[in-house]
Formats: C-alpha cells, sequence, structure tokens
C-alpha cells in the first residue's frame, strides 16, 4: 500500500471540506447531483471519445497502482542474476534451462531464453530494449488517460457553471432565488478543477513514476542478461548492477 497516496486523498477531502466550512459555504454548498452529472459523466464521455479501447483497458489495469504499484524486489533480481552467472560460468549457458520453467517474470524468462540460446549481446539488447520500450510506451498512453481527464474536467466544469448561470437568468424576477441559484452555478467548478488538481492530474503522475520505475527495473535486468552471456565474473555483474539501486 502507498501510503502516500492514501494521506494525500485523506487531506484533499479534508482540504475542501474543511475549506467550504470555514469559509462560510457549509458542506451542502457543495452536493450537487447535477455539477456531478456534468463534470464527472461529461469527463468521462470526453476521454472515452479521446481513448482507444486498449488504452482505456490498460488504465483501468493501472489504476490500482495508485494506491498499491507493482511489487518492485531490485534486491532479489541482483541475487538471482548473480546466481545465473555463477550457473553459466560452472556449467555453461545450458545449464541455465532448468531455470527457465521456474522463473515466473516474462520479460526475465524471455532474456534468459535468448541468453541460454546463445545469441550475441548485442541482439540479446536491442530484443529486449524493443521489449521494455514497447511495454513503457503503451503504460505512458494509459497514465494519460488520466491526465487528459485532469484537462476536461475544469472545463466541463466552467460548462456546469454557465448552464447553471443561465438557470438563474430564468428567475430574475425573484431576487430570493438568486443567491443560491448562483451559488449552485458554481458548484460544478469546484468539482471540475478540485478532481484535476487534487485527484486525476496527481494520479496520472503517480502512474507515470511507476511505469519509470519498471523500465529502470527493466534496464537493470537486461545488464545483469548481457553480462552473463558475455561471461562475466558474478562479483563485476553485482557491482555493475548495484549501481542502479542509487
Amino acid at each position: 500500500m502507498d501510503i502516500l497516496s492514501l494521506i494525500g486523498v485523506v487531506l484533499a477531502g479534508t482540504a475542501i471540506l474543511a475549506g467550504a466550512v470555514l469559509k462560510g459555504a457549509g458542506l451542502h454548498a457543495l452536493l450537487s447531483w447535477a455539477a456531478f452529472m456534468i463534470v464527472m459523466v461529461g469527463t468521462l464521455a470526453a476521454i472515452c471519445v479521446q481513448t482507444p479501447l486498449e488504452v482505456m483497458r490498460r488504465a483501468l489495469v493501472m489504476l490500482p497502482w495508485v494506491f498499491r504499484p507493482p511489487a518492485r524486489t531490485p534486491e532479489a533480481q541482483i541475487r538471482k542474476l548473480v546466481d545465473w552467472s555463477g550457473i553459466s560460468r560452472k556449467q555453461g549457458l545450458l545449464g541455465l534451462e532448468p531455470v527457465l520453467g521456474r522463473e515466473a517474470d516474462p520479460f526475465l524468462r524471455r532474456g534468459l531464453q535468448l541468453v541460454v540460446d546463445g545469441n550475441s549481446p548485442d541482439a540479446i539488447r536491442a530484443t529486449l530494449e524493443v521489449d521494455m520500450h514497447v511495454r513503457e510506451t503503451a503504460d505512458l498512453r494509459a497514465a494519460r488517460v488520466f491526465e487528459g481527464m485532469g484537462v476536461y474536467s475544469p472545463t466541463l466544469g466552467i460548462i456546469g457553471a454557465v448552464l447553471g448561470l443561465m438557470a438563474v437568468m430564468q428567475h430574475l424576477a425573484d431576487p430570493s432565488e438568486l443567491g443560491h441559484g448562483i451559488a449552485a452555478a458554481f458548484t460544478a467548478t469546484v468539482y471540475g478543477i478540485g478532481l484535476a488538481n487534487l485527484l486525476f492530474l496527481p494520479m496520472a503522475n503517480k502512474l507515470k513514476v511507476a511505469v519509470h520505475a519498471h523500465a529502470h527495473v527493466h534496464a537493470m535486468l537486461i545488464e545483469g542478461l548481457i553480462g552473463i552471456a558475455q561471461g562475466d565474473n558474478p562479483r563485476s555483474i553485482d557491482t555493475r548492477l548495484r549501481s542502479y539501486l542509487s
């Protein structure tokens, strides 16, 4: 669990609710189903028009990463690569074949297969870097779905405010309704700007950090696999890979 994300969401809600009370608007001023429909449903509609289906699916898969990022165990991965290096120096690259069936990480398993098959270090690097960049690009596109929502929601908030003011203009003959109507009109603006800056844009940035961290680990794995293919000393591989931890 990413405790900072949880703290951030709680603080964001507290800031808006407490701010409404301290400013004298009251909590009831923030409750508007009309504003919610215009901002949230409108934002979802806009992002659906913008986003291809496969990207939207990936974005929904990545959404839990905001609170529970994918587990990264670089220390354990380094130890594994160093152990494989020791096996390959004692038994040759074919000695790593039994390891293939036990490896759960598809990226690492694919790289190890390339090593066992006797591919050159340059060919291994080129193949795995393509895999890494394709995955990173796809994940960044998915993260930008929430960035797009952060762009659209303030505009939908303005639309909601304008629609609210249009409704107020129809009751100019009744001054008692004007104050309440104008306050309700601006609730949509609060929703739009608040959701963008307290939820959607921070979510997008948190997901981008997770994507870049994942790619960083993959880059470390590539270096380790290249070292095994070249027959480097296990101690040398360990020292080189630990530089990625900093």
